[in-house]
């Protein structure tokens, strides 16, 4: 009695079909839980026990920063060319193994550049690292 039929009448339907959706969605959950498992690519090995150690300490480190108008800095601090060897010999002398990172604008002048250089290196500082961009 509730149901009419419909055969006999040429209207649009305007609902959407969610059943295919809803099939398309269960195959991909089923084939992602399925395949998650297997995306674990490591190498099966035994680790050896060993006693816990304690971890490094990160070594003291240095910027030194030319900007384009040929300004000098220490960490943010501007200074002249002979105070940068003086700053960095007195940082030496506090701590041995200090790191320098040199960061230079690519539009100064490269003798300024070698300038910084040579004074890290009168200074007595070892480890020097030039700073680049990634391309």
């Amino acid at each position: 009695m509730a149901i009419q039929a419909q055969a006999d009448t040429d209207d649009v339907v305007s609902e959407i079909n969610v059943t295919p959706l809803v099939d398309v969605m269960m195959v991909l959950l089923v084939i992602f839980i399925v395949t998650a498992p297997l995306l674990d690519n490591a190498v099966k090995v035994n680790l050896p026990q060993t006693a816990t150690t304690s971890p490094i300490e990160p070594k003291k480190s240095v910027n030194v920063s030319v900007d384009a108008l040929g300004n000098l800095y220490i960490d943010r601090s501007q200074v002249d060319l002979h105070g940068l060897e003086a700053q960095l010999t007195e940082l030496h002398r506090a701590e041995p193994d200090v790191a320098v990172h040199l960061n230079a604008d690519q539009a100064v002048n490269y003798g300024l550049v070698a300038k910084a250089m040579s004074a890290v290196d009168r200074a007595g500082v070892t480890k020097l690292s030039v700073l680049t961009a990634n391309e």
